[in-house]
């Protein structure tokens, strides 16, 4: 029994009518104003769609005892934590930086005058 997918009597199937070898899909007419394309569709179905959607995620966060001060206090919170944790980890690199460098930098010093001595 042979896979059908290796069969070597098997052609590749004809592209539809309208379509070129090099196209990927059917030339779709340009329908409506650069407004709709960009919205997904004209602005007061887009209105409506966004306004049923928040009214549910409000009434689902209000049920919850979330406020949207008490989103906006959280991320600031973050952002100030990351921001003090981070300049706190870069400072301390820097110590570690500097405390390897106090014994990295005179033995490599050295290291180089001994081999540009022996280079005469």
């Amino acid at each position: 029994m042979t896979d059908r997918m290796s069969d070597p009597t098997r052609s590749t199937p004809e592209p539809p009518p309208g379509w070129t070898a090099g196209q990927r899909s059917p030339a779709a007419p340009r329908s409506g104003s650069a407004l709709n394309r960009f919205l997904g569709g004209s602005p007061a179905s887009v209105f409506l769609r966004l306004f049923f959607v928040s009214l549910i995620v409000g009434a689902l966060f209000m049920w919850l005892d979330i406020r949207p001060i008490d989103i906006f206090r959280g991320l600031t919170d973050l952002f100030n934590r990351i921001y003090r944790m981070g300049f706190d980890a870069i400072r301390e690199v820097f110590d570690y930086v500097l405390v390897g460098a106090a014994i990295v930098v005179p033995i490599w010093l050295v290291l180089r005058l001994l081999n540009m001595r022996g280079e005469r």
